[in-house]
């Protein structure tokens, strides 16, 4: 939390955010033109580099800038050997196609499917998070996905997964994604916060404020050793039953969620419908 040298902000509002959400709270002259450069190397430190700007520049009126980030950094459990991965067609939506690196393994994995899509559950190490990946079947595509995927069924799917074993191809793929979230914050109910004159945000501050701006930034990186890197092994013995062994090529675009598997929590979702883009 970065807050403008010489606004007055309630002090039970700041001993909140640092008891509670750890939150660290620094005074900072925005007025001076290093300022953004200031909180972009605040955002590339706590993301390794991944994410380097959120602040193009702050306004004369502006007063706080709120700041979350977050890093994921995962091995994968069952990881793809890069001898496997070769090049092959991933059809785009608009039917064309481009040749792609795509990784392969056999491995047993959680699974399920249904007359909407197929899914895999890969787990990174130490099995407390999973990436799952949604591949909408052909007749089906990523839109007729979206009609389906609602809280209802996505628990219901969730408890679905079975062990088999998997022959997966799935490709390796960078996500950036950037978005500034006013319009959506307001359709959901939150107009006022965003105006000045109605917002009431006096348990901050006597200050009149309002919220000016709210963007989001994300960038997800897979490949065949994970989702970047990371340490320790496990392993585990169970007793050998009959596998039942399905294929799964993913060489057209689908929908991804990074899960948390103790809270259900959703790290990280989103959709590829180019690769390399």
């Amino acid at each position: 939390m970065w807050t403008k040298i010489g606004i007055p902000f309630e002090q039970n509002f700041l001993q909140i955010n640092q008891e509670i959400y750890q939150s660290q709270v620094r005074e900072i002259d925005f007025k001076n033109p290093k300022t953004p450069e200031i909180i972009n190397n605040w955002v590339k430190d706590k993301t390794e580099g991944k994410i380097e700007k959120i602040i193009q520049k702050l306004e004369p009126e502006d007063v706080m800038v709120l700041l979350n980030a977050i890093y994921f950094h995962g091995n994968w459990e069952e990881q793809f050997s890069e001898y496997s991965t070769k090049d092959m067609p991933f059809y785009l939506a608009n039917g064309t196609q481009k040749q792609h690196p795509i990784m392969f393994q056999s491995s047993r994995h959680l699974y399920y499917e249904n007359q909407y899509f197929q899914a895999v559950s890969l787990p990174y190490k130490k099995g407390l998070v999973s990436m799952y990946i949604f591949l909408p079947r052909e007749q089906v595509s990523l839109e007729g996905f979206y009609q389906v995927l609602n809280q209802k069924n996505w628990e219901n799917w969730m408890k679905q997964f079975e062990s088999y074993e998997v022959n997966l191809g799935l490709p390796t793929f960078k996500n950036e994604y950037e978005v500034t979230l006013n319009n959506m914050l307001k359709s959901l109910g939150m107009q006022i916060a965003f105006q000045g004159g109605r917002a009431d945000f006096s348990g901050m501050s006597r200050e009149k404020l309002f919220i000016s701006e709210v963007k989001h930034k994300t960038f997800v990186e897979v490949n065949e050793t994970g989702t970047e890197a990371a340490a320790t092994t496990s392993v585990i013995i169970t007793l050998e039953s009959e596998v039942i062994t399905v294929d799964m090529l993913v060489n057209r675009p689908f929908f991804f969620a990074i899960r948390d598997n103790n809270s259900g929590t959703i790290l990280f979702m989103g959709e590829i419908t180019n690769p390399e883009n």
